[in-house]
């Protein structure tokens, strides 16, 4: 379950006649008063710091899958997920989702609990609630074979100009062990943003009994361009983000993994065609693998189609996927 937000778009411009300044005599000139400083607005979650590039590529499947949607009322729905693949587990999955009623804008409303579970127990479940106009919680829990397989609290303090994270991943008192992750963002200017993270894991497998992991990022945008990063000694994280036109919008992402001495260069696009009710992703990385989506809309119907395809070139690997969403 993916985060909300909400987008505010600027004031439109005035349109009235400005008639020109009368002329001054050249022996009393006037001084320009200067522009106030313009107010630098939140950066938003390091979690964040990818999203527009992340969002335009295409997430793959395999196989048949089937999803019925269901809205018992305006706060609580239930959905069946039949998938069928040979890549991945299949079976049936029942999934339920709780909005509260405390709205923050016209598209975030608290607390929300979202989860889904097999008829083996194997249960995913989020609760993500805003406890102030600052301060937001969250809980991600996984339950395999009757376990407690992961664990992670996170809770973000959002500033005027910065924002804080802390996150916590499977913590064990007994045996000593755990991940902590920390996340800071400022803005330095309207259009910069300027932070780091901090990574530290402590464990019995964990060699020398714990790790330590800092890294810089930044996040840059003019217009309908965003260029983000993070730097640190196990690799680097860049993304390049454009909005092309009301329709298309591309995205290029490298990452490279110093320890494993690996880099993958991605490139993707996303194509949408409202008056169609479609829209296509599509991208290419530098292992030669070739990914596309297809989601269309079967008005009037309540009815989404999806058709996926992942074509490697050099283990000559082919996947197919087609799905149906009701509701």
């Amino acid at each position: 379950m993916g985060n909300v937000h909400a987008a505010t778009a600027p004031p439109p411009p005035t349109m009235g006649f400005q008639p020109p300044p009368a002329a001054e005599p050249k022996d009393n000139p006037v001084q320009a008063t200067p522009a106030g400083p313009e107010e630098l607005p939140n950066p938003g979650t390091m979690e964040d710091l990818h999203k527009k590039c992340k969002e335009i590529f295409p997430i793959n499947f395999e196989g048949a899958k089937l999803m019925l949607n269901k809205g018992l009322s305006s706060h609580f729905q239930i959905s069946h997920t039949i998938n069928m693949s040979s890549a991945m587990p299949s079976g049936y999955r029942f999934g339920a989702t709780y909005v509260g009623s405390k709205q923050l804008s016209p598209t975030e409303t608290f607390p929300v609990l979202v989860g889904d579970i097999d008829p083996t127990g194997n249960l995913n479940a989020n609760i993500i609630h805003q406890f102030t106009d600052r301060i937001r919680g969250k809980l991600a829990t996984q339950v395999q074979r009757s376990k407690f397989s992961a664990v992670q609290m996170t809770a973000d303090y959002r500033g005027d100009t910065y924002s804080l994270s802390a996150t916590l991943g499977n913590p064990d008192i007994l045996n000593n062990s755990g991940l902590m992750v920390l996340h800071y963002l400022q803005s330095v200017t309207p259009k910069l943003a300027l932070g780091g993270e901090m990574i530290y894991q402590q464990g019995p497998a964990v060699p020398n009994g714990y790790i330590s992991i800092v890294s810089l990022a930044g996040r840059y945008i003019n217009g309908d361009s965003t260029i983000s990063g993070s730097l640190g000694l196990a690799g680097c994280h860049l993304c390049f983000y454009q909005r092309a036109s009301q329709q298309v919008q591309v995205g290029a992402e490298l990452e490279v993994n110093s320890r494993m001495q690996e880099a993958v260069a991605t490139i993707g696009y996303q194509v949408d065609l409202p008056k169609a009710d479609l829209v296509f992703k599509g991208s290419v990385d530098s292992n030669w693998t070739v990914g596309a989506v297809l989601e269309k809309k079967l008005q009037p119907l309540p009815f989404t189609f999806a058709l996926s395809g992942m074509l490697n070139h050099n283990k000559n690997q082919f996947r197919l996927g087609c799905g149906l969403i009701i509701g």
